[in-house]
């Protein structure tokens, strides 16, 4: 049988699900697995070498957030991070001031809201903040819910969905106003926009790997220098004492090159996407409501550039099935999403479009494109044209 080995080219907007690789992360792994393969707890020469290995890239992340090499911690991604960072910050400051109430926005990603859930379960108190209509925290509601029993504050810094970037540093002087820690999960956020853990006043912060050009699997917690929570995860010395488990040395070292490559293409990169996502959205107004009306389609989230990720856009098409819109977007080598890559699969509309008040129906008609620095207007013009297409279709 004859087959066609040719790969078909994908356009890919899916960024805030996963990025591709970058090259030298991809080569700065196959030389640790290939090479430098020790374990970085033996004393011999080549884990000697593994253990630098992770010292330099433990170094390169922390100078990425104006931090201590020694605040950084790492882990198997943003989901572990959030996790350790909740419940470690919760076991530990109980213990210590006697407090059980987190404070959290209701529109935090599900490594959040599930671990919250569970220390619900737990005896926890929880307050789940509301967000407008475009997904910005209520600071006066922080004010308010806040005690002197809240140990702990969880604020996305910008949100996996709809792209708002929420008032971080003002949510952590209002935790710090009641001796409160503040945790942000930065997974969307680290390397797409500038972030100083001193200045915005950061306890502990979250990242995952795949997010910037990294390996899946890898991920990190900063832990604000000083400040002693309870482990996750028990077993051997690694990680200072303090995440047990042999370290993926070469995950890490790929995620750590990854890191120093955004970092100092970040500013150009977001000039360069901002640009795209802003030439998108209005070919996407001009050629699926040319007359102007807005209820044909519309944006979810900000329209506030400067309070919106740079890369996102999240559209919903009214009356017309978000799903549907993915499978024939599929169909023409067009990659998209309809939400948080965590919940696909699941039959309920997006938690995030619902809490700030999208009915269920604008919820199921909406999907999310999130660009890249491999995109391109030619790119952009084809999805519009497939968008077309597909739109009078289903209409």
């Amino acid at each position: 049988m004859d087959r066609n080995t040719s790969k078909k080219r994908i356009i890919y907007m899916d960024h805030a699900a996963t990025t591709p690789m970058l090259p030298e992360a991809i080569e700065a792994m196959s030389d640790l697995l290939c090479n430098e393969y020790g374990n970085p707890s033996a004393v011999y020469g080549m884990g000697t070498k593994a253990k630098e290995a992770l010292n330099t890239a433990r170094r390169t992340i922390a100078s990425t957030l104006g931090a201590e090499m020694d605040t950084i911690y790492f882990t198997s991604g943003g989901t572990e991070s959030d996790n350790w960072a909740i419940r470690g910050a919760a076991a530990a400051m109980k213990r210590k001031t006697g407090g059980n109430h987190i404070i959290t926005s209701g529109i935090e990603h599900p490594a959040v809201l599930n671990t919250c859930r569970y220390l619900e379960d737990c005896g926890y108190r929880i307050t789940y903040l509301n967000t407008d209509s475009e997904g910005f925290i209520d600071l006066g509601e922080l004010k308010r819910a806040i005690t002197s029993d809240t140990v702990l504050v969880s604020v996305m810094t910008a949100n996996n969905e709809i792209g708002t970037i929420e008032p971080v540093k003002e949510a952590a002087e209002i935790a710090h106003s009641k001796d409160a820690l503040f945790h942000t999960d930065a997974v969307q956020a680290y390397l797409h926009i500038p972030i100083d853990v001193k200045a915005m006043g950061i306890d502990l912060l979250s990242a995952s790997g795949h997010k910037f050009g990294g390996p899946k699997g890898t991920g990190f917690l900063y832990i604000r220098r000083g400040l002693e929570i309870d482990n996750l995860i028990y077993g051997g010395g690694q990680e200072r004492n303090h995440r047990a488990g042999t370290e993926n040395v070469a995950g890490i070292v790929g995620m750590a090159k990854a890191a120093e490559i955004s970092f100092y293409s970040m500013k150009e990169n977001d000039i360069y996407v901002s640009e795209l996502a802003e030439y998108m959205l209005c070919k996407l107004y001009k050629t699926l409501s040319p007359d102007g009306t807005p209820e044909r389609i519309s944006l979810n989230g900000t329209t506030d550039k400067i309070r919106r990720l740079p890369n996102n856009l999240n559209m919903c098409f009214k009356g017309i099935n978000g799903e549907s819109i993915l499978i024939m977007l599929d169909m023409a080598g067009i990659a998209a999403s309809a939400g948080s890559a965590c919940s696909s699969g699941s039959v309920e509309p997006s938690h995030v479009l619902t809490r700030i008040g999208l009915s269920k129906a604008d919820a199921e008609s909406s999907v999310r494109f999130t660009l890249g620095p491999e995109n391109s207007k030619e790119d952009i013009d084809f999805v519009i044209k497939e968008l077309d297409k597909i739109a009078k279709k289903l209409s």
